[in-house]
């Protein structure tokens, strides 16, 4: 059977909003202007006041923001960043492109973030930054590892890659650290249509060297002061931008609503669903379970039309890139644990309610269990 259900769906977004996105379109079109224009400008201004701070700085990629971002704070070779395994290769790359080496810790198990208590025993005279990684879509303790790198002279620069308007303390990601990258990949909440991201800090001296690192070194044109490379958001990603970030707190909303629906959908499966740690809003980029029985869990759900992604299977201390970093199986337990039971089920904004309850159904019917007493009234606003 193919995949009906699918994991995620970045068309749809495009379908919901066309109107509106074909609008944008065009508008750049006709401009004739279509790298570092107005619509570049405008959304740089609108998505650093929607994360709280005041400077955004649109680039190519979230791997470009998240590299742009550390060197912009000085980070470079021979310098040691602290981070987790358990995460997009990417992160870990971003760090490399600086020169720099990755220094990986274990996660908190329930939340799949940075364990703040495992961060100072790692720490060297070398350690120049601090990379925690909301995954999923949940926030990292924030205030213990603002305090670890306050009393250690160090910088945190957030990936915000996979959180789009999750808060902590009343705070958006991307304004609890000294700098902040994002990546608008089209799967993220707030996706474009190809590739790009976005450096947002409060600190106008960071946002201006990152101005110049992601064109050449350029404050003027052609006249480059320090090396740079070529980064930039265009103009057709940016006018994409605007439209759909007018609708993501709608979509972060519907994403909650509908993580809902599945946490209580899989009570007494067994199933360990994700949790939501105090003061911290999640806003469920993935819905990301875990069980000892994943891989023929993930078989029976494909063969019943029904998609899943593992998010992500090999930690990168683990994959042959990594290895020369020197850690061994074992090195992370917490990480490797969950790498092997993790599973990523569908969810989007535009996903119908009704193929979330025939998802839970699967599982529990995997599980040998009935479905829930509230099971098939076809109450939408109330699944089961």
């Amino acid at each position: 059977m193919g995949i009906m259900i699918p994991q995620a769906n970045p068309k749809a977004s495009y379908t919901a909003h066309k109107d509106e996105i074909d609008s944008a379109i065009a508008r750049v079109m006709e401009s004739g202007r279509y790298i570092l224009g107005q619509e570049v400008a405008a959304f740089e201004k609108e998505f650093a006041a929607y994360v709280g701070v005041g400077c955004g700085i649109g680039v190519g990629s979230g791997t470009d923001a998240l590299h742009l971002a550390l060197r912009a704070c000085g980070v470079g070779a021979g310098d040691e960043v602290v981070t987790v395994s358990h995460t997009a290769v990417a992160t870990a790359a971003a760090i490399e492109m600086c020169g720099a080496r990755p220094v990986f810790v274990d996660i908190e198990p329930s939340t799949f973030v940075i364990d703040p208590s495992q961060i100072e025993r790692v720490m060297t005279s070398r350690t120049r930054a601090i990379v925690p990684v909301h995954l999923y879509g949940q926030v990292a303790d924030m205030e213990s590892i603002r305090s670890i790198a306050r009393s250690r002279g160090v910088v945190v620069v957030e990936d915000c890659a996979q959180s789009h308007g999750a808060t902590c303390g009343g705070r958006k990601s991307g304004s609890l650290g000294d700098i902040a990258a994002f990546s608008f990949y089209p799967t993220k909440n707030l996706g474009a249509f190809g590739d790009g991201g976005m450096v947002v800090t409060g600190n106008p001296e960071l946002a201006e060297r990152v101005r110049m690192l992601r064109e050449y070194g350029w404050r003027q044109r052609v006249n480059s002061e320090i090396p740079g490379v070529n980064s930039r958001l265009d103009e057709v990603q940016a006018a994409v931008l605007r439209v759909k970030l007018k609708h993501l707190d709608h979509g972060n909303g519907e994403r909650r609503r509908k993580a809902a629906i599945y946490t209580h959908g899989l009570e007494g499966t067994g199933i360990v669903c994700p949790t939501e740690t105090e003061s911290v809003r999640h806003v469920y980029h993935l819905y990301v379970v875990r069980s000892k029985k994943r891989d023929s869990l993930r078989t029976f759900l494909e063969e019943r039309g029904i998609g899943t992604l593992i998010h992500y299977p090999i930690p990168v201390h683990l994959q042959q890139a990594y290895k020369r970093l020197g850690h061994a199986p074992g090195a992370f337990p917490r990480t490797e644990a969950c790498c092997q039971e993790i599973l990523s089920l569908p969810l989007f904004p535009e996903l119908p309610d009704s193929d979330i309850e025939k998802v839970v159904l699967s599982i529990r019917e995997f599980m040998d269990l009935p479905a829930p007493p509230s099971a098939g009234t076809g109450r939408q606003e109330k699944a089961f």
